[in-house]
Parts: structure tokens; C-alpha cells; sequence
């Protein structure tokens, strides 16, 4: 028997809560519905593991910049494909629990809804497992495309110690160098890489949206889609291929982990936080 879905908290009235947060911070409080998501409880927005995810994050110093960045694209998504593929492979029946009748949009919330560009490069809206199917499969062909992400061995470059190199060639910059480079990767790495993390932070505020009950709850997932979520914060962050205004539709969240030392203070997920809301949402969970 799948567990009983606990009864959300609600958050107080505005006169209840008015000297706990700012009148922006306020906005965005009552912009959530009500009462507020699962993975708002501080009970429900635990991990599978404890620690500091900082340390899966942080590229060692002999790694190059762009190698680091190629792994993470690729670990992450494959991280990302286990979940996707729970809400979207059919059952015997011919069901999917991402379905057009659903999830009729790619939503994340009531205000935010993301479009897919068709080939003449306007923006329309699909179900969300149309919008997801597309997805897998541009990552997939930039990440199998040998000239965005190289995979001859011969071409991998260690990172130089400044110490010690004195080679002006390793000390390139300017227009005629980029991220990548030395290892052979495109002068477009970066970008391109940025709108696959973008991509995947899409797909992960829908599951969180739109499926957190249903089904990682149920399943007992939802601390597993936690921590794959919360390292892939983390690592956007610190890579810098995601900026705040990105991480709006899942911003609560992002203030309660920071609040409840999920993310460290020296994390830039940390300092994109507010650490005042997300003690507001611990104290509505009844977290201290």
C-alpha cells in the first residue's frame, strides 16, 4: 500500500507572519498555493544521505575546467533519466503518469509554464512529455556529438599550476581563448552546456510540481529526488550555468535548504538563498 499523503501545512495570515519577512519576501510567500507543496514540509524535503554535497561539486585542481564541466552534464542527466523515466514509460495499460490530459503544459507551478521552439524558431506550448521527449533527445545528440563534447582520450588536458606554468599558451585569454579549448572542446562549450543544465532544471521543477506526490512519494522516492536535486543545484550553481533568476520556480525550496544546512554558506546556492524565508518554512514544518 503506497504511504497516505500527510496534509500539507498552510502558512499563517499575513498578520501572523508579518514581522518574519520582508514585503518582497512576503510576495513570494503568498504567491505559493495553498496549503503549500509536500517537498515545502521540512519532513519531506530530507535526503537519502548526509553531508556536504559541496565535495561532489568541486573540480580537482588538476581537472580541466571544461573536462569537469562535460562530466557533470553527463552524470547529471543521467542522473535526472532515472526519474524522468518513472513518470513517463507506459504501464500495461497503455497509461503514463505524465500525460497529455495531466499535464496538458510544461508547468512548474501556476506561474511558470516553458515552451519548446518549433523549426521555424517560435515558441509553442506542448505536454509536458512531449516537451520532456524533446528534451532527452537534444541533450542526447549534443552529448553524443564528438565535436561538442570530445571523446579521444589524446585530447584531454590537465588543468595548469599558475605556481608553475610559466607558458604564456597556457595563459591565453580573450577572444581567441574559451572554457575548453586546450582539450578541444568548441568555443560554444559553455553556452551550449548552460542550456542543458537549463533544460534539465525545467524538467526537475516539473517533477517536483507536478509529480512530487505522485508518484516519488508514493514510491518512496522523494528523498533519492531530493539529493540528486539538491547536488544538481549545487553543481549548476558553482559551474555558474545556472543564475538566480533561473531558479525561481524552485526558489522555497532553494531558502529551505539553505536554511536547514543542506547547502553550506560557502556554496553560491547558499548565497542565492534567503535564509529568512527558508526559516519561515522550517517554522511552519515545525523544524527548528
Amino acid at each position: 500500500m503506497p504511504p497516505k499523503v500527510p496534509v500539507p501545512q498552510s502558512s499563517p495570515s499575513l498578520t501572523e507572519s508579518i514581522s518574519m519577512a520582508t514585503t518582497r519576501e512576503h510576495d513570494s510567500i503568498t504567491s505559493l498555493p495553498q496549503p503549500l507543496p509536500l517537498w515545502l514540509s521540512p519532513v519531506y524535503a530530507r535526503h537519502i544521505v548526509k553531508g556536504n554535497f559541496m565535495t561532489l561539486s568541486a573540480r580537482p585542481k588538476v581537472v580541466e575546467e571544461a573536462e569537469w564541466i562535460a562530466h557533470h552534464v553527463v552524470e547529471h542527466y543521467r542522473l535526472l533519466s532515472n526519474f524522468v523515466r518513472v513518470v513517463i514509460e507506459k504501464e500495461q495499460d497503455g497509461s503514463a503518469i505524465c500525460n497529455p490530459t495531466v499535464c496538458p503544459t510544461m508547468s512548474a507551478g501556476k506561474y511558470h509554464s516553458y515552451t519548446w521552439l518549433d523549426s521555424r524558431h517560435q515558441p509553442i506550448e506542448l505536454p509536458a512529455r512531449e516537451y520532456i521527449a524533446l528534451m532527452q533527445r537534444w541533450i542526447s545528440g549534443k552529448i553524443d556529438n564528438a565535436t561538442i563534447f570530445p571523446t579521444d582520450p589524446s585530447g584531454v588536458s590537465y588543468a595548469p599550476n599558475p605556481a608553475l606554468v610559466q607558458d604564456t599558451l597556457f595563459r591565453a585569454s580573450g577572444a581567441d581563448s574559451w572554457v575548453g579549448k586546450r582539450s578541444g572542446f568548441p568555443k560554444d562549450f559553455s553556452s551550449v552546456c548552460g542550456t542543458i543544465f537549463l533544460q534539465m532544471f525545467r524538467v526537475y521543477t516539473h517533477l517536483y510540481w507536478n509529480h512530487f506526490v505522485e508518484p516519488f512519494y508514493h514510491l518512496n522516492l522523494e528523498k533519492q529526488l531530493n539529493s540528486c536535486f539538491s547536488h544538481f543545484v549545487l553543481t549548476a550553481t558553482a559551474l555558474d550555468m545556472l543564475k538566480p533568476d533561473h531558479l525561481e520556480p524552485m526558489q522555497p525550496l532553494i531558502d529551505l535548504w539553505a536554511a536547514n544546512g543542506t547547502f553550506p554558506p560557502q556554496s553560491k546556492a547558499y548565497s542565492y538563498a534567503s535564509l529568512k524565508r527558508g526559516t519561515y518554512f522550517m517554522q511552519l514544518g515545525g523544524a527548528h
